[in-house]
């Protein structure tokens, strides 16, 4: 209790601090930050709907790793090597002690986490947001989150406020959440999630932004035997071995909701946006990281390099590819908004467009390291990035220089990210005239409101699958395997 009332203290004491001159200061850091748009892309998929599909402690290794024989994740190995998919295979998650909730902070508004705690929870309720939501929102885009767990997780339920989420759909709006071989971990097993996300999905006005949020593949990546049909690995660490189970599993579960959204005509329409949050299997599990990336000993170098997640943007008539550019979650907002056509000059974001041909590839850890195209500082050690060799500044000349710049940037971009937060410093923007700061009080994620908002929305603006179906629901056409349903199906 104490140190919450001093954390409250300290939270209030550095906004009454705060000054719209403050802000100055950080706007013209972000300027000098802002990357031209990439005219092959720029607006490409203005108008379409928008998935984000966050895949939980997804690591980038699993894309295309197989055990005995077997693709862990076949679906998004497809998805990922599709033409139509753009895939960074040099894509960082950044996340600090908010693991989760900082992945959010930056794909919803290009802002760092915190170096402690989560700032969506001590500053997600009262702070004023440039948010992504908000930012489509006021733009004609319907906007929803989809969770299976409870929501105050993460502040969630008053955050979405401050994001201008329209609608958050939790636990609560879910009947089959409340059947205890339904969940696992940390919310609605995935498959049955987002089976059960399609009755809301349908009714969604387009266009939309809905992002989905998976739990099953969270530590400590236990699953019931009935949902089972992948070998473990055989590192001899019972923490690690089940990890491709459950991979597998999320992986099963993205299939089914692809094949749904083909059939019900919202694929071809829709960008999908697939983003790790962060790592799954953390440092303290080296020897086992060790067999499963097929090497003697584990280096700094490969414990960097075990932080890729993967990040894809794919959309029907996308130029994809495997883009080797190097880069982060704090990036992925103004590189989608280059592909909706979204203009993003005067917002306040600390990420870049990575399609940019001026983006030069800095990637900024929360505890300062960093990694370049060159050189990357990981657990105060340096490497040659295109070979893994340990290099010093001593004996290059080159790393030394390297070494200054990206240190002084990691110290100012963390810096103005943190004091924009714990100053609450967008409440002082008044220079955007193509966004306005949303009001909280217009929201409202209590389960009656919310279905009572879907069902005025029929008819105020029937562009959702289920008007466009004349009201006729499109769930059957959802296939899934899931045994629960199977045997609650039988019992019938």
């Amino acid at each position: 209790a104490v140190f919450n009332a001093v954390q409250t203290y300290n939270q209030t004491e550095s906004r009454k601090r705060a000054k719209p001159t403050d802000l100055a200061k950080v706007k013209k850091f972000v300027a000098t930050q802002k990357l031209p748009d990439n005219i092959q892309y720029y607006g490409t998929q203005k108008g379409k709907n928008v998935f984000m599909i966050h895949l939980e402690s997804f690591q980038q290794f699993l894309i295309d790793y197989k055990v005995d024989g077997q693709e862990v994740t076949p679906n998004l190995n497809k998805f990922y090597h599709d033409q139509n998919t753009l895939s960074f295979d040099n894509f960082y998650n950044q996340v600090g002690q908010g693991k989760t909730s900082d992945a959010e902070m930056m794909q919803e508004n290009s802002l760092f986490g915190l170096a402690t705690g989560s700032a969506m929870v001590k500053y997600g309720t009262n702070n004023t947001f440039e948010s992504l939501p908000a930012i489509l929102g006021q733009r004609g885009y319907t906007t929803a989150a989809f969770h299976g767990d409870v929501a105050s997780f993460w502040n969630r339920d008053n955050t979405y406020k401050s994001f201008g989420y329209d609608y958050f759909f939790s636990k609560s709006y879910y009947s089959n959440a409340n059947k205890a071989n339904y969940n696992i971990g940390y919310g609605m097993k995935d498959k049955i999630f987002l089976r059960d996300s399609a009755q809301y999905i349908e009714q969604l006005p387009q266009p939309f932004y809905a992002k989905l949020i998976t739990v099953t593949n969270h530590y400590p990546y236990d699953l019931d035997k009935q949902n089972i049909d992948f070998p473990a690995t055989k590192t001899g660490d019972n923490t690690v071995d089940g990890y491709v189970q459950t991979a597998h599993y999320l992986d099963q579960s993205f299939g089914e909701l692809m094949t749904y959204l083909k059939k019900v005509g919202l694929y071809n329409n829709s960008v999908f946006v697939l983003y790790g949050d962060h790592y799954g299997i953390s440092e303290n599990h080296q020897p086992a990281i060790a067999q499963l990336l097929g090497k003697d000993e584990i280096t700094n170098y490969d414990l960097a390099n075990f932080q890729k997640v993967p990040f894809m943007i794919h959309a029907t008539g996308l130029k994809g590819g495997i883009n080797h550019t190097y880069g982060g979650e704090i990036d992925m907002m103004p590189t989608l908004l280059d592909v909706l056509g979204v203009p993003d000059d005067g917002m306040t974001m600390f990420g870049q467009d990575m399609l940019s041909s001026n983006y030069k590839g800095k990637v900024v850890f929360r505890d300062g390291d960093w990694i370049t195209p060159t050189y990357t500082k990981f657990n105060n050690q340096y490497f040659n990035t295109q070979t893994g060799e340990q290099v010093t500044e001593s004996a290059d000349k080159q790393l030394k220089k390297v070494a200054k710049t990206m240190s002084a940037y990691a110290t100012k971009v963390l810096g103005y990210s943190d004091e924009v937060i714990t100053g609450d410093l967008l409440r002082f923007d008044t220079s955007r005239s193509d966004f306005h700061a949303i009001n909280k009080k217009d929201y409202n994620y209590k389960k009656s409101a919310g279905l009572a908002a879907l069902k005025k929305a029929q008819k105020s603006n029937p562009s959702s699958i289920l008007a466009q179906n004349k009201g006729k629901s499109t769930l059957s056409d959802y296939v899934t395997d899931a045994p629960e349903l199977k045997s609650d199906d039988s019992d019938k």
